[in-house]
């Protein structure tokens, strides 16, 4: 074999994965990146606002192409084919404007078209009441466990959290440094496979607010409702990482919504904070400036640096959503593949097995085992082979663990349960 130059690398794709090459000219953007010549410009002006910007994207929804995997990570997760072409068209040069998204000045008003659209079109999805702020941060959700009672308690105020697995447990043990949580319910001893009913929930009514980890991305749990808070205020806190935008929420019912975006709706880097306005400008004075949530609302999200390009991102994958119908039809959809999984699942006879109650199964994060456990690392290795990676489940449980984010395409989901019913039958 020819030896190759760091140069060489970049400059010959391989064969097997030059998806590029193979992608029809004509069914991306006039400016896709091409390394032969300059671009021409487009018609779009940079200065396009939200209204002058690109035909909204079409959800064609292919097959995946035969060098992509179906890719079940938990996140950062897969993103749908349409919006990475999409992406591909506009890297090199966005628009006509003359330089890539990553190259633009946030504060320019090339990237405030992009920012207000991205917001514009994530407030239609989850219907978002004007008396609510969304904030597009950076730090994850892991952040967020400090900000929040950072932004809405003193050190002595008293907070009820609902531990139904491990992120919920974090947010309590980071909280335990700015104010004073309670524990009202775990589902530890359990394993984290419930979530309680909630006329057995003990609330402190003195309580600033009560705070959930609507799914839990590692044991696989998810709200189907939601607990009413007995807060004075009534505020209600969700960690909504895995399972936003993936079906419609009742925003209203919340103080703090808040998710990173790299299950759902773009890559890692960028975290959304929806939040009632009223709660804004309560900060404790310890709370760093870039945790307090007033500073980015005051600012628009841009009080610093953004993460522009992950923000972009998103807002290419609102308009595939919206071009869907919205999270009503997406929640569709999610439910037909999860409902086919778990059928497989409970249909082996116990050959595999999903630990989580039935009532409380998430649509997002499907963990599982096998009667087996020494079959488990084959079956890993065997679906790779197959083209369906990341299977194995968290470090801290075990097993496997598949994630069917909204971009999952059923035909990735009915190829996995064929795999499994085949492995089934060579080990049973």
């Amino acid at each position: 074999m020819a030896a190759t130059t760091p140069q060489s690398i970049f400059l010959k794709p391989t064969p097997a994965k030059a998806a590029a090459s193979s992608i029809n000219p004509s069914s991306l953007a006039p400016n896709t990146l091409s390394t032969s010549k300059p671009q021409k410009p487009c018609s779009i002006k940079c200065a396009a606002t939200a209204h002058q910007i690109q035909d909204p994207i079409k959800p064609t929804h292919p097959l995946p192409s035969e060098d992509r995997v179906y890719n079940f990570a938990a996140g950062p997760a897969t993103l749908p084919e349409d919006v990475l072409l999409r992406a591909q068209s506009e890297l090199y040069n966005w628009r006509g404007c003359g330089m890539s998204v990553m190259e633009m000045s946030h504060r320019g008003k090339e990237f405030s078209s992009i920012i207000q659209k991205a917001e514009s079109d994530l407030r239609a999805l989850l219907e978002i009441p004007d008396d609510y702020a969304v904030l597009f941060l950076q730090g994850g959700a892991t952040t967020q466990f400090a900000a929040v009672p950072l932004n809405l308690c003193s050190p002595d105020d008293p907070v009820d959290y609902i531990v139904t697995g491990s992120w919920g447990d974090k947010a309590f043990k980071e909280a335990q440094k700015y104010c004073k949580p309670n524990v009202i319910w775990s589902g530890k001893s359990e394993k984290y496979t419930k979530i309680p009913s909630f006329d057995d929930l003990q609330q402190n009514s003195d309580a600033k607010y009560l705070h959930i980890c609507a799914n839990e991305t590692i044991h696989g749990v998810e709200f189907k409702d939601y607990p009413i808070p007995k807060n004075k205020g009534g505020i209600l806190i969700a960690d909504m990482s895995s399972n936003f935008c993936s079906k419609p929420v009742d925003v209203s019912k919340f103080g703090i919504i808040y998710a990173g975006a790299q299950k759902n709706v773009g890559p890692s880097g960028v975290t959304i904070v929806i939040i009632r306005k009223d709660l804004l400008g309560n900060a404790q004075g310890i709370t760093p400036v870039m945790l307090d949530y007033k500073t980015h609302a005051d600012n628009s999200s841009l009080y610093n640096t953004p993460p522009c390009y992950g923000i972009y991102m998103c807002g290419l994958v609102f308009e595939d959503l919206l071009a869907q119908g919205g999270l009503k039809e997406v929640e569709k959809k999610n439910q037909k593949k999860a409902e086919i999984l778990y059928q497989a699942i409970d249909g082996s006879d116990g050959f595999f097995r999903c630990p989580v109650e039935k009532s409380v199964r998430s649509l997002m994060n499907v963990p599982f085992t096998l009667a087996k456990p020494e079959l488990e690392a084959e079956f890993i290795k065997e679906a790779a082979k197959e083209s369906m990676v990341q299977l194995k489940g968290h470090r801290s449980v075990g097993g496997m663990r598949a994630s069917i984010y909204n971009a999952m395409p059923l035909s990735g989901v009915e190829k996995l349960v064929a795999f499994m019913k085949d492995f089934q039958a060579r080990h049973a």
